[in-house]
């Protein structure tokens, strides 16, 4: 069922709301004209009515049972605020110029997260356009934005969103964001939209109004579970699902992160995720075009990205955030909170084999077994990363990981991430080593909430042990702290660093045991008492075997029993202790034929390739 203001054909708008509940639900025109018009209830609480001769830039609100006047909850556009009226947006007239885009598949794609408020410093979606070209140069081909969807004020994460199908206004709104989909196409980047389905934000969030949106049978962090298995949740899910077309159709977007999906609690024969995967398939067999859908879950899991024929849910992806904490403890030392469930390289073998570190086993942190085996998964459903929003803004004073490590642990973390056979993603910065932290920041304007904010900030890192104190979410200066400085990527140590990570998205593209994602095509071994990864990769198509040792060692250290056989003439593909990358110099051949001993630097990643091949 389509929701919110459509436009049909020959001037005529159909506005379209669900309120099961209610008795009397008018549209009431604000701007250029006031009116004044009845809607019509259908037998599944849906009213509609359908208006001619409107101005595209018609503002206007609900009338409900005579007295409240409401946004429209499915709004395309909220010009002056999660407060005020709704606008309508004429989706055919926007000049669509991506008509030869393809897609790219999700096993191609190098993730890179943003935020578009503090990418730049404008903050919006047309000022992201020139900086395509060098994220491309990079070796970028996908940038995940953080959501977008109306929220309070003028600065947010997003996840405080209360208009699921409007865009931010101070971001650019709908134009800006669909200028920049356009440019991002014809310079064949996708786009993924993190979006928010398990809870809306407290301020502005008029869905009480109108239905059962929410339930009290359960609880998530954030507020009020939404109602996606009781009774009328027919209504929800559609709103949701709606929503999802809403970003394809509309927007061009290639595919949708799902956050936090283990908030979404459905005990349903059919639930929603899976219906929300059936959904984007039907979409995508519609239109020509791949769409997919990436989820966040904290669970373990598998189910989530199985099939539905073998009774998954169907998600094409998944957050790994055990691949995380592995890398994470093992360069930071950081062992507070759910780190500590981590800190051992046994841990990132595990994760490097399996994708889930905890497949059953018992959790200290969580004091009970947990998750699920995620073995018969393919590499290509999981997404690694080093830095993410989360792991960055999640903490008290939201330090990057150049502010927790040297910089040889930078290069070392990037190449665990890039040179893994999962799915990359890069937080915006950390390839140059950004240091400006990412901090959680606010504008809301009801003060309860605000100060609700504030102790749930503290409340969130009692289990670390940080001794300094949050900084103020409401305050200005905490978003201003959190822009990147874009023009260091070109200087000093900040360059090396660039092109370092330039170089390593270089090998996973073009060298083919790099660029398959294949758990079958590799094997993976470890020294616990060097603290040293050996993965050793290759292609069944090209023989040519690349092998990556992995130092997390503080100290320089010397394998004498070295865990695989070199079979053949291998030569050295990478060195990150070479001065080229600002090292400390070398200690490794730069080509070897036979098994003997091995000296690494501290924090160092190497890799080697068949020199036959090379």
């Amino acid at each position: 069922m389509k929701i919110g203001a459509n436009y049909k054909r020959k001037g005529i708008w159909e506005f379209t709301v669900w309120a099961p509940l209610l008795k009397k639900v008018d549209l009431m025109t604000v701007s250029p004209v006031k009116k004044m018009i009845p809607m019509e209830k259908n037998e599944e609480g849906y009213w509609r009515a359908s208006v001619g001769d409107l101005s595209f830039e018609l503002l206007y609100l609900y009338r409900l049972e005579g007295d409240r006047c409401r946004p429209d909850p499915a709004s395309h556009s909220q010009p002056k605020g999660v407060h005020g009226p709704s606008q309508v947006v004429d989706h055919d007239s926007f000049h669509w110029g991506d008509d030869d885009w393809k897609g790219i598949h999700l096993s191609q794609m190098i993730l890179y997260e943003l935020h578009t408020g503090t990418f730049t410093p404008e903050g919006t979606f047309d000022a992201i356009i020139p900086r395509i070209d060098d994220l491309i140069h990079l070796g970028i081909n996908t940038i995940e934005l953080m959501p977008v969807a109306q929220f309070p004020g003028e600065r947010n994460w997003g996840y405080d969103g209360v208009y699921p199908f409007a865009v931010q206004n101070s971001y650019g709104g709908p134009l800006g964001l669909k200028r920049l989909m356009n440019e991002c196409h014809r310079k064949g980047m996708a786009v993924v939209l993190d979006v928010v389905y398990n809870h809306l934000g407290p301020e502005g969030n008029y869905l009480w109004d109108f239905g059962p949106y929410f339930t009290d049978k359960y609880k998530t962090p954030w507020g009020s579970a939404i109602n996606f298995d009781g009774a009328y949740s027919d209504g929800v899910r559609n709103f949701f699902t709606e929503n999802a077309l809403h970003w394809f159709v509309n927007y061009h977007v290639d595919g949708l992160r799902l956050d936090a999906v283990h908030g979404i609690v459905d005990i349903s024969a059919r639930p929603f995720l899976q219906e929300l995967g059936e959904r984007a398939a039907d979409c995508s067999k519609k239109t020509g075009r791949r769409f997919f859908l990436i989820a966040e879950s904290n669970l373990n899991d598998p189910k989530v990205i199985k099939p539905k024929e073998v009774g998954g849910y169907g998600m094409d992806a998944l957050w790994c955030d055990d691949f995380h904490h592995s890398i994470h403890t093992l360069i930071t030392g950081e062992v507070d909170g759910y780190y500590m469930d981590f800190g051992k390289i046994s841990h990132l073998a595990e994760s490097m084999k399996e994708g889930f570190v905890y497949s059953g086993q018992y959790s200290h942190f969580r004091k009970r077994k947990h998750g699920n085996s995620s073995r018969e998964r393919p590499a290509s459903q999981f997404v690694v990363f080093s830095q993410n929003h989360d792991q960055i803004g999640n903490r008290m004073v939201g330090e990057r990981m150049s502010a927790l490590t040297s910089f040889e642990g930078l290069k070392l973390a990037a190449g665990v991430i890039l040179l893994s056979p999962y799915i990359p993603l890069l937080f915006m910065g950390e390839e140059y080593g950004e240091e400006t932290p990412f901090l959680y920041f606010i504008s809301h304007s009801d003060f309860n909430v605000i100060e609700a904010v504030r102790e749930g900030r503290k409340e969130e890192f009692k289990d670390f042990m940080w001794k300094e104190d949050p900084s103020d979410p409401q305050s200005v200066d905490t978003f201003l702290q959190s822009k990147i400085h874009w023009e260091k990527r070109n200087k000093g140590i900040h360059a090396i660093l660039l092109e370092f990570y330039r170089t390593l998205i270089q090998m996973r593209k073009e060298i083919p045991a790099l660029s398959m994602l294949d758990k079958e095509k590799m094997t993976v071994r470890r020294s616990d008492e060097e603290n040293v990864l050996c993965l050793r990769r290759w292609n069944k198509e090209d023989k040519a075997e690349v092998l990556c040792i992995f130092n997390f060692n503080t100290n320089d250290v010397t394998m004498k029993a070295f865990p695989f056989q070199w079979v053949g003439k291998w030569r050295k593909i990478l060195d990150s202790s070479e001065d080229r990358w600002h090292g400390p110099g070398t200690l490794l051949p730069d080509s070897t034929d036979r098994m003997s001993s091995l000296s690494l630097r501290s924090q160092s990643v190497a890799a080697y390739q068949q020199e036959e091949f090379v």
